[in-house]
């Protein structure tokens, strides 16, 4: 059976729950919903496991906080010896716009902080990615209070809507693979 680990990027705590540094959470959680999965505390994260079509599929929300990512990572990785390739990593992009899609097989860290410590202990910039959009509607110096505050109105009222596209993507690239999901999402 092949296994697959979607990881959800975000940080853990009440205070980050509705903020755009959080959407690899927000997306996981709108999976568990769908599938009626309740996520459970193990080794370095909230975990939640489902079948569908032969596949086992792992979702993973690390409790390392953002910049620890990489440590919850290679342990389920390795827990689970799932390879490289059916991982994938979703994770804010300050450089898409809003709600738009973007996976991809490989890339850098694009100064993202959990991306450069999967790097790190993976020791590779190839994996797949699934970068979802949050905008730079901030001011000069504004960065990481835009990134760490919570969505506007207008945005909020496109979340759904772009956590369904988003979970649909998902599946996409665990029923039918990477270059599936990149060609049917990618700038959605």
């Amino acid at each position: 059976m092949k296994k697959y680990l979607i990881v959800g990027l975000g940080n853990i705590g009440s205070e980050y729950v509705n903020t755009r540094h959080n959407i690899g959470f927000k997306v996981l959680d709108f999976i568990a919903k769908q599938e009626n999965l309740t996520f459970s505390t193990a080794k370095l994260g909230d975990i939640a496991e489902y079948r569908i079509k032969g596949r086992t599929v792992f979702l993973l929300k690390p409790n390392t906080y953002m910049n620890l990512s990489g440590k919850a990572v290679k342990y389920w990785m390795d827990k689970e010896n799932i390879a490289k390739d059916n991982i994938l990593v979703i994770t804010d992009d300050l450089n898409l716009a809003f709600g738009t899609i973007r996976i991809k097989s490989k890339g850098s860290d694009g100064g993202h902080n959990g991306l450069k410590n999967i790097q790190l202990l993976l020791n590779t910039t190839e994996y797949p990615r699934f970068r979802f959009g949050i905008s730079d509607a901030f001011k000069k110096g504004q960065q990481v209070d835009y990134v760490l505050g919570e969505w506007s109105e207008e945005e909020k009222e496109k979340l759904q809507e772009r956590l369904k596209i988003s979970s649909e993507a998902v599946q996409e690239f665990v029923l039918a693979g990477l270059n599936n999901a990149m060609n049917t999402y990618n700038g959605k």
